[in-house]
């Protein structure tokens, strides 16, 4: 399988940069896999896809200001706008670093991703708004690096205060008050995401107590974002790439409620694919493929030809062209049924990407 079998085109236009004021308000893309019929609907109708016995599961990550602006120690500092197109290369001494996943406590470790990549080595100190001080520890495979914050008190209070929203690459703006709250699930409760899951963008109190109301069971499972799901494929063969590991937990209360709708032949219904990824790690690595409860690593990479355990239904939004998301769409809902579906999103003027409409397969 190639990587070029994921690709489609979308003008740069449909590329939301702001999300819509009501999250209800997205569009829904309706595929039904059995008739392969497509169904323009309004997110808020959502309720009404659902059927009374039906189990939501949710990823209730907690994405928080992951990216940081500083100096490299000794150089001048110099006024720069991170996500001015124009400062793309960054001034002398700059640097931007996005935290990826903690690897230890004490000491306090990070992975992340730098820029400018090349230059920053292992042995390197770094100063952000003179409030957090790293130095560089080792260097990854892709470029990654491993750094070593100088023990602070209250370091994820400061981070919060020096730090930035994360918002993903091809929104091509600067973030601002707002993506705190909008970039953000209303039911994140556990910290730890560098990107949201963005299918869960578009829920509002009042859609969860409508899903309530219809009989629908709602689950919690938690899984933060990181490199395994953004990360480019840079291989050609999809066969031969490799996920990062991502932290994941079930509760024991959660694994109860799917390992019920299991074997009550239920419909498990996944929101976004990070739900999708933990969900069939889980089951994969549970005797008779019920889910254990705990915690872990999940690096599952779901291309077509997956077999699915769990997952009947799945909320996603649409996603970059060659990308592992796409991939696992395309392993839910068929290849082809699946680029069918987004050539004809792109041709009614859908919205794409984080802050954009969303799908349901079913």
């Amino acid at each position: 399988m190639l990587l070029t079998d994921f690709n489609y085109d979308l003008p740069e236009a449909q590329i939301a940069q702001e999300p819509l004021a009501d999250r209800a308000a997205a569009r829904l893309l309706h595929l039904d896999r059995q008739t392969q019929a497509l169904h323009d609907r309004a997110f808020s109708r959502f309720p009404d896809l659902l059927r009374a016995g039906d189990l939501l599961v949710l990823n209730n990550t907690r994405v928080f200001p992951a990216r940081l602006y500083g100096t490299r120690r000794g150089a001048r500092s110099q006024p720069l706008s991170p996500r001015n197109p124009a400062a793309r290369e960054f001034l002398k001494g700059r640097v931007e670093v996005l935290l990826t996943r903690q690897v230890s406590c004490d000491p306090n470790e990070w992975e992340c991703l730098v820029r400018p990549g090349r230059k920053i080595g292992v042995g390197e100190h770094l100063d952000f708004d003179g409030h957090l001080h790293v130095e560089v520890v080792a260097r990854g495979t892709f470029g990654e690096r491993r750094i070593r914050f100088s023990p602070i008190e209250n370091f994820f209070h400061v981070l919060e205060q020096v730090g930035h929203v994360p918002l993903p690459p091809y929104i091509s703006r600067e973030d601002h008050l707002g993506d705190r709250e909008r970039y953000q699930t209303v039911y994140a409760r556990q910290r730890g995401s560098v990107a949201a899951p963005t299918a869960g963008l578009h829920f509002t109190p009042e859609i969860l107590a409508r899903l309530r109301e219809r009989g629908v069971e709602i689950a919690e499972i938690t899984l933060h974002v990181g490199l395994g799901t953004f990360q480019p494929v840079r291989v050609e063969r999809v066969e031969d790439h490799h996920l990062h590991k991502e932290s994941y937990s079930v509760s024991p209360q959660a694994a109860a409620l799917i390992n019920r709708a299991l074997e009550q032949h239920r419909r498990v219904v996944a929101v976004g694919t990070t739900t999708v990824r933990t969900l069939e790690y889980v089951a994969a690595h549970s005797p008779a493929g019920r889910l254990r409860a705990g915690s872990g690593e999940a690096d599952l990479f779901i291309y077509p030809g997956y077999e699915f355990r769990v997952v009947r239904a799945l909320l996603t939004n649409f996603h970059l062209p060659k990308s592992t998301l796409l991939m696992l769409v395309c392993a839910f809902g068929g290849r082809d049924r699946v680029l069918t579906a987004y050539r004809h999103a792109v041709q009614q003027g859908y919205r794409f990407y984080s802050y954009g409409d969303c799908m349901f397969l079913e």
